[in-house]
C-alpha cells in the first residue's frame, strides 16, 4: 500500500520535500539570518499552512478558527521562552546570528508530512474529510506549527528592536 502512494505521488511533491528538507537542515548549523528571511520564513510557512487547511476544509469557519487558535496558543507558549544565549544582533547588517537548531527542519518536514498524509488518505478515503476527529486535528496542528514558526521570529524581531533602540541611545548620550 505504500509503495502504491509513492508510485502515484507527483514528482514535483518530492522536488518540494528536497527543497524543505535542505533548507531545514541549513538550520541545523549556526549562521546568520537577515531581518527579511527572519520575517519570510514563518510567512511562507504559514501560508503553506493556512493552504493545507483550505485545501481540505475549503473556508470552514470551524477550521480556520482551530488554526488561529492552535497557532495563538503556541506563539503564546513560545513566546515565554528565552532566545538561545549565543543570538545576536547586529544593527548595522541588519543581520542575525543564531545558533543551529533542529526546530525548523522539525517544523518544515512536520507542515509537508502533515499535507501528504492528509492528501494521500483523502485520495483513498474521500469521506474521512467530514470526520469531526479529521476536522479538528488537522488545523489544530497545522496551526500549532505556524504558532511557532511566528513565536521565534517575533522573538528575534523584539530582538533587533531593543538592539537598534539602545544603539539609539547610545548614540545619543
Amino acid at each position: 500500500m505504500l509503495m502504491q502512494i509513492i508510485l502515484h505521488t507527483p514528482k514535483w511533491v518530492f522536488a518540494v520535500f528536497f527543497l524543505l528538507l535542505w533548507l531545514g537542515a541549513r538550520q541545523l548549523l549556526t549562521n546568520e539570518v537577515s531581518l527579511t528571511r527572519v520575517t519570510l520564513m514563518p510567512v511562507a510557512m504559514g501560508g503553506l499552512s493556512v493552504y493545507g487547511v483550505v485545501s481540505v476544509f475549503g473556508d470552514s469557519f470551524g477550521a480556520l478558527l482551530g488554526w488561529a487558535a492552535a497557532a495563538a496558543v503556541m506563539a503564546a507558549l513560545v513566546l515565554q521562552r528565552p532566545l538561545p544565549a549565543a543570538t545576536r544582533y547586529d544593527a548595522a547588517a541588519r543581520q542575525f546570528q543564531v545558533a543551529g537548531s533542529p526546530v525548523p527542519l522539525m517544523l518544515m518536514m512536520g507542515i509537508f508530512l502533515t499535507k501528504y498524509v492528509v492528501g494521500a488518505t483523502l485520495a483513498m478515503h474521500p469521506e474521512m474529510r467530514h470526520q469531526p476527529v479529521l476536522a479538528l486535528a488537522v488545523p489544530v496542528l497545522y496551526g500549532a506549527f505556524t504558532g511557532v514558526f511566528v513565536a521565534r521570529a517575533v522573538r528575534l524581531w523584539k530582538l533587533a528592536i531593543r538592539t537598534d533602540a539602545m544603539s539609539a541611545a547610545a548614540r545619543a548620550a
